[in-house]
């Protein structure tokens, strides 16, 4: 009797493992294909609604507003922008964790560009006990870097980053560096290598249309490149800009809906990330550290609007 080799044996047995496995998936894909078209079907945006849209407002008039606007966490800004950050200071974390409790509000975001990247260890820990998830800021570095300079200085932020990623990784926070004018982390290309060279979850990207050339296939391009890595999507189109001062319908044009950007390919890329992030709906007033509307009811009306023109684009994409 011809007795096989041990080898041969082994080859088979890898073989039909490999023939089952390659059946199974085959089986699965369907029901994966159709799992995926369900949950894009019944995708929504997530909304955390930004402190500095109301200026200086105080807290105890800005968060009975939150709920209204569709999203249950605020994003508290501190100086120049709004002082709500500054406002929880003066009264004391126990008086806004209270005020949080009366109105049904997480603290969901703490922006910090005032902290930078690399200062950001106590505002970990003052975000770790409320369960905020998420602190924003900026690069920094030099908006002048292309190419293999770029390269080379996104690693190295990267690498500076791990011990604060780290700590905001106990804390179960995740870092959202926004892409800003005049910074590193500018251009597109500066997002998409971001995105590639940042090793974990804990680190991604704020993205903000404003900072970019408006062009809605190079925005949806960007937001598939970042897949897990968008930490924050901001609902901002340029518009006229928001440094001089301009008739306030021109200002307003920084919100989806009443500028010129199409929506439509952005929401359609964020539908097929399947984002599970929040959503900002944001815009500067000028100057900085007022509302962007005389009253808290006009500007939740404002955020409300914006929210059903992305609606309709989700619908229409």
């Amino acid at each position: 009797m011809h007795n096989e080799s041990s080898s041969s044996i082994n080859l088979r047995e890898a073989c039909r493992r490999i023939l089952s496995s390659t059946a199974a998936l085959a089986l699965g894909l369907p029901a994966a294909c159709a799992a995926e078209k369900k949950a894009q079907q019944g995708f929504r945006l997530r909304y955390i609604l930004s402190s500095s849209l109301y200026g200086t407002l105080p807290l105890d008039v800005i968060l009975p507003e939150v709920r209204k606007t569709g999203a249950d966490s605020i994003d508290v800004w501190p100086l120049k922008h709004g002082n709500q950050r500054e406002q929880v200071a003066e009264m004391g974390d126990e008086k806004f964790a209270a005020l949080l409790k009366q109105h049904n509000v997480k603290l969901g975001c703490s922006t910090r560009y005032d902290l930078g990247p690399f200062g950001l260890g106590p505002e970990i820990e003052w975000g770790r006990k409320f369960g905020a998830k998420l602190i924003i800021t900026g690069s920094g570095g030099s908006g002048k870097l292309a190419g293999d300079d770029l390269k080379r200085a996104l690693k190295e932020f990267v690498e500076k980053m791990k011990p604060h990623v780290e700590k905001a990784t106990e804390a179960g926070i995740v870092i959202g560096i926004e892409n800003h004018g005049n910074c590193m982390l500018a251009s597109p290309d500066s997002v998409r290598w971001l995105a590639e060279f940042s090793p974990s979850p804990n680190l991604g990207i704020a993205l903000a249309p404003y900072h970019l050339p408006q062009e809605p296939a190079l925005l949806a391009e960007l937001i598939e490149t970042m897949g897990p890595k968008l930490a924050l999507f901001y609902a901002w189109e340029h518009g006229k800009g928001c440094m001089t001062k301009m008739p306030k319908d021109e200002e307003m044009m920084q919100l989806p809906g009443r500028g010129t950007l199409d929506f439509k390919p952005i929401v359609a890329a964020l539908r097929k990330i399947n984002y599970r992030g929040w959503t900002s709906v944001f815009m500067h007033p000028t100057p900085r550290g007022i509302p962007i509307l005389p009253t808290a009811g006009e500007v939740t009306a404002a955020v409300n609007a914006t929210r059903k023109h992305l609606a309709d684009c989700l619908a229409k994409a």
